[in-house]
């Protein structure tokens, strides 16, 4: 058995010597070292040896073992470092080409600006609300006290899935759905930033889908001076601290008394020029004291609870902080457009 134990070792040993590649070198291990192999056969033979040849033929098993082990090691990694030297030779990398640029993306001026607006009322204290896209008719309208025969539902013609679901075309069910929630009791002081549909031509200021943002405080006490100073602080920060603003009454359905805000123009200071034409002012978005008809709706004791809302259009605000002539520019995913944006 010891002569067997030499003769194989040095077979192996030869064997591992002569392969030229690892799949040579896994059919050597598995031959000699297998659950099949030689050596496993001996050792499960041992049990006829004398109690005397027992252990040292087992020490000269595993010495054999042992050495066929470390000889096949040792000559993958000889094999490995081969490998990667040949294929090292074989694809050469001229480290003297230039390298490719790596093409960085870019945020898109419309996120730019619903990121500083969501930024702007949060250090204000404000709550970021959402709710669903497709509506019911009861959120966006009904509850807003616009019954289904107000003449008002005409300023926005709207996509329509069911007789009583549509695409909703403001985010002021948002208010509605978060009144309803609390349960008649406050405070409350949200914006609701999201998509809206409408059944409008796309031209350089309409598109049929575009985005919105509106606000919402409900407490007591909430007075006309406090939508003023909110959106005093807003139009400073988003257009530049010399911005003044100024309140037109206006009519919405769901606020009274209701307001048309305007900001003085950046480009003549409230002189008058082409793009405010000729008045110093531009219309940025709509406002008003919460109606007491929505506050009842929505659970509120309107003698005890007041409130305000503003809504405003991002694009609208894109546009004149940054230039932007056209609404179809947000749109179209023409490169040109988008990368202009980097140190916007």
């Amino acid at each position: 058995m010891e002569q067997r134990l030499k003769e194989l070792q040095q077979q192996a040993l030869q064997e591992v010597s002569d392969a030229k590649n690892l799949k040579e070198l896994n059919e050597v291990r598995v031959a000699y070292l297998g659950k099949k192999g030689p050596i496993t056969e001996i050792l499960r033979g041992m049990g006829k040896l004398s109690a005397e040849e027992r252990p040292k033929m087992g020490a000269l098993a595993n010495e054999v073992r042992e050495a066929i082990a470390t000889q096949l090691e040792a000559k993958v990694e000889m094999l490995e470092k081969a490998t990667v030297a040949e294929k090292l030779a074989s694809e050469s990398i001229d480290v003297t080409l230039p390298g490719r640029p790596v093409r960085t993306g870019n945020k898109h001026p419309l996120t730019k600006v619903v990121e500083e607006i969501e930024d702007l009322f949060l250090g204000m204290g404000y709550q970021i609300a959402e709710g669903p896209e497709v509506e019911k008719d009861y959120y966006n309208f009904e509850a807003l006290n616009l019954p289904k025969d107000h003449p008002a539902r005409d300023m926005q013609d709207s996509f329509y899935i069911t007789e009583d679901t549509l695409l909703r075309t403001h985010t002021s069910p948002v208010q509605a759905r978060t009144m309803e929630k609390n349960e008649g009791k406050g405070p409350i002081k949200i914006i609701c930033p999201g998509k809206v549909y409408r059944r409008d031509d796309d031209d350089a200021t309409h598109s049929h889908q575009f985005t919105q943002i509106e606000g919402l405080v409900v407490d007591e006490n909430i007075r006309m001076s406090d939508l003023k100073g909110t959106l005093e602080v807003f139009a400073k920060k988003m257009f530049g601290e010399d911005r003044e603003i100024r309140l037109r009454p206006s009519f919405f359905p769901f606020t009274e008394p209701s307001v048309e805000v305007d900001v003085s123009c950046a480009k003549c200071g409230g002189k008058g020029c082409n793009v405010c034409k000729q008045t110093g002012w531009i219309e940025i978005l709509g406002a008003g004291m919460v109606h007491p008809n929505v506050l009842e709706m929505a659970g509120y004791d309107s003698k005890m609870y007041q409130g305000f809302a503003f809504g405003m259009g991002p694009e609208r605000i894109a546009m004149l902080k940054y230039g932007i002539d056209d609404i179809r520019h947000f749109y179209t995913n023409d490169q040109r457009f988008n990368t202009q944006w980097n140190r916007a």
